[in-house]
């Protein structure tokens, strides 16, 4: 189970001190969408120049445009870039073809995605499918990440991955689920104490090998 800090809302040099602080207890590191929008793929390329050996993550959310916008991920720096699974299968087919191609991979985030578009998506398996629960519905609507709600056939047969509000309390009810990646931003970034938590999480997880 690997730990992806997800680094939103901050500047570049803000995103690779906090990566800085608590590398030893992340594996991935994750590129927000906001950190994209804001300054481009400039934050991509730093940050991986700043972490070489780390996982790095480009969340772009990408719905259209997909070559080139995983090109550009691609080319500068991004192991693993993100595309919206309500996007056109066209759209996330070409994710696949170009991360193939860059030998890198592909996250599908599965928010607000129906029932029969995750039957199409399950079919993905080199992907990872990314259980989400939004910014705006954690704070706007109470909404807390607790468990992937996803069918037990989709979590044994996929790559799988969890977002959104993630605390120790919540890592609990994720364990037995045993996702590939856990996304873990604001419990850590906003945290006095930024590398404590950190350890904390790393700490459990390696509790449950």
């Amino acid at each position: 189970m690997n730990i992806q800090l997800a680094l939103d809302r901050m500047t570049i040099d803000d995103a690779i001190n906090m990566a800085k602080r608590v590398k030893d207890h992340v594996d991935w590191i994750e590129v927000g969408t906001s950190l994209i929008k804001e300054f481009g793929m400039e934050s991509v390329k730093r940050m991986k120049e700043a972490f070489p050996d780390k996982t790095i993550v480009a969340d772009i959310k990408t719905n259209d445009n997909a070559k080139y916008e995983f090109e550009l991920c691609f080319k500068n720096g991004a192991d693993v870039a993100t595309v919206m699974g309500t996007a056109p299968k066209a759209t996330i087919q070409a994710c696949i073809s170009v991360a193939r191609q860059y030998q890198k991979n592909v996250m599908i985030d599965l928010l607000n995605v129906s029932q029969e578009n995750l039957e199409m998506l399950s079919q993905f398996d080199q992907a990872i499918l990314c259980a989400h629960v939004s910014k705006d519905e954690q704070e706007l609507s109470g909404k807390s990440q607790c468990l992937i709600q996803l069918p037990s056939s989709i979590i044994k047969n996929n790559r799988i991955a969890a977002a959104g509000g993630i605390t120790i309390d919540s890592m609990k009810r994720l364990a037995s689920d045993s996702p590939e990646v856990v996304i873990i931003g604001s419990a850590i970034t906003k945290a006095e104490k930024p590398e404590k938590v950190a350890k904390e999480f790393k700490d459990f997880i390696r509790q449950l090998i």
